[in-house]
């Protein structure tokens, strides 16, 4: 078991590694914030590399944000990357939140995408955080 050094939701942690435990193949998963921050994860993933996947799911969501703003596409739900070796599926999960989930070519897509979206649904407004928002000038100064 990999030890945990900076502290994630725990009452999240075990939904990310029940969903592990259950769709065959499946690696790694994380909770993360718009920002690429990480929100939750896995017992099979250490801190660094939630991190890097972090990193790499937020650019995933901006590319295709990006595509459907472009083409109009509308609202990304889902985006999916197949690798030699391996999947990478990205889905919203709430407000400002998006679940990313690695799983090795053996998985089934499709079981996987459904797990996900029931994980999502099931844990609803949980998910969800706002938008970080910068400190405005104005903040400290009296009035």
């Amino acid at each position: 078991m990999t030890q945990r050094t900076t502290a994630t939701d725990v009452d999240l942690d075990w939904l990310l590694e029940g969903l592990v435990d259950q769709v065959a193949g499946t690696r790694h998963a994380i909770l993360l914030s718009d920002d690429g921050l990480v929100m939750s994860r896995s017992r099979t993933i250490d801190r660094s590399d939630a991190e890097r996947l972090a990193a790499i799911a937020t650019g995933q969501q901006s590319l295709a944000r990006g595509a459907g703003q472009l083409f109009g596409g509308g609202p990304v739900h889902q985006v999916i990357v197949e690798m030699a070796d391996l999947w990478l599926f990205v889905i919203s999960a709430g407000r400002g939140t998006h679940l990313a989930v690695t799983a090795s070519q053996e998985v089934d897509a499709e079981l996987m995408s459904v797990a996900m979206h029931t994980l999502v649904q099931q844990v609803g407004r949980r998910l969800g955080t706002d938008a970080r928002t910068p400190p405005s000038d104005d903040a400290g100064r009296a009035g």
